[in-house]
């Protein structure tokens, strides 16, 4: 295979990459209706903070102990299980939809249980890569062909989506999310369970977690990268649940004009996580984060002062490379250094900083946009985005040289 696509040569990987692409796709599409729907039916910009709060809150407080039940178990038993349950939810939420019985608090209760099945279903999925990939060697690829699929779909799902809520509205978007589930599903149970490891041996729960928080917080460079990430997504991330805002008051357009704007970010991203793939190794990821925290803290700056579509489709991929560069990148410097033995705990300390860390700032940038205005409230995002990208990068030549012993080695 070339260089950007070499972890597809393997035959797990091939497949998980079908059924989870279908069904990104799917999850993106209920995002974007579930965010229109509650945005219709309440018109608050704090609701839609709401709505991701609830969605992602689990996982902050939840995904580390993913992460020690992921190094403890058969990953891809458990991930049957948490596919299953996403399938289900969506399900609900269609079939609710349809009978014309939704409410906020169903929405709002969907997507906390959903952010509770993914704070255990995230971990197991990265610690997962390795096992389907086989070797160290292809494991940074497998990392970023992971991005690629979730911001592909990023582009694909909120475009399809804006065709779905204006021609058959949300209970369809739902209903399609649903069965995304089972071309996941299908993909685990055809892979070759001789494959993958057995099942792990037990360590207290509390002990495996302090064991990685101590290494966490111990090595600098990851000290440095899940605090980058933290910061990344407290003040970045949230322009993402404000985007009904921006789509329909800032710039007076309907669905269709979120799915473009949620879509140019995709786009972004998915030229982020193409460019890291192509990489041939993980030597010097820590310049390009610091890089890509600024460009995304720019981007995001000027996208809040802009009064145009077009303005705010060009600038809207500046914002999503840069945030996905961050994630993707530490997530593969961190899978890299991490011992065996501690990789699905470790992984989760870096989703509890990305995806557990964003309801936060959604929440709060919710009630900022409220009292402020949604304009305003970005471009303080932004700015501070910019400040965090700064202080990184004034530790790069220290955690250069605590780095690069690592990468000789793995």
């Amino acid at each position: 295979m070339k260089h950007p696509l070499r972890a597809l040569s393997q035959r797990n990987f091939r497949l998980y990459f079908i059924g989870q692409s279908a069904s990104f796709v799917g999850t993106w599409m209920q995002q974007i209706a579930l965010a229109w729907l509650i945005y219709r039916l309440t018109g608050s910009p704090f609701m839609l903070g709401l709505a991701t709060f609830a969605g992602n809150i689990p996982i902050l407080f939840l995904a580390p102990f993913g992460g020690v039940w992921s190094d403890r178990i058969d990953r891809r038993r458990a991930m049957l299980l948490t596919q299953a349950l996403s399938l289900l939810q969506a399900a609900v939420l269609a079939g609710l939809t349809f009978a014309g019985l939704i409410e906020v608090w169903h929405l709002l209760a969907a997507a906390a249980f959903l952010g509770i099945v993914n704070a255990f279903d995230t971990p197991l999925r990265q610690a997962f890569l390795l096992e389907m990939v086989g070797s160290r060697e292809d494991l940074p690829n497998a990392i970023a062909l992971n991005s690629l699929m979730m911001n592909a779909s990023r582009l694909i799902g909120p475009a399809l989506a804006g065709m779905v809520l204006a021609a058959a509205g949300e209970a369809w978007c739902f209903m399609i999310n649903a069965a995304s589930y089972l071309a996941m599903l299908a993909a685990l149970a055809a892979m070759r369970p001789a494959a993958l490891p057995a099942a792990r041996g037990s360590q207290h729960w509390l002990a495996g977690l302090k064991e990685a928080l101590r290494f966490a917080w111990g090595f600098a460079p990851s000290r440095y990268l899940i605090g980058l990430v933290a910061l990344v997504s407290f003040v970045a991330t949230p322009y993402a649940s404000l985007m009904p805002v921006f789509a329909r008051d800032l710039l007076g357009g309907d669905a269709r004009t979120l799915g473009l704007l949620v879509g140019a970010s995709g786009a972004g991203a998915l030229a982020g996580v193409l460019h890291l793939a192509s990489r041939q190794s993980a030597a010097g990821l820590e310049k390009l984060i610091a890089a890509a925290a600024f460009v995304a803290g720019l981007g995001l700056t000027l996208f809040s002062q802009s009064a145009t579509l077009w303005l705010s489709l060009a600038l809207l991929p500046l914002v999503g490379f840069g945030i996905i560069t961050v994630a993707a990148s530490t997530n593969t410097i961190l899978q890299l250094v991490a011992p065996d033995a501690m990789r699905g705990r470790l992984v989760s300390l870096h989703i509890a900083a990305f995806l557990g860390v964003m309801p936060v700032g959604s929440l709060v940038f919710g009630l900022l946009a409220e009292r402020f205005g949604a304009a305003a409230t970005v471009a303080a995002g932004g700015l501070a985005c910019l400040l965090g990208a700064a202080a990184f990068a004034g530790r790069l030549k220290a955690m250069r040289s605590l780095l690069a012993p690592h990468y000789a080695r793995r």
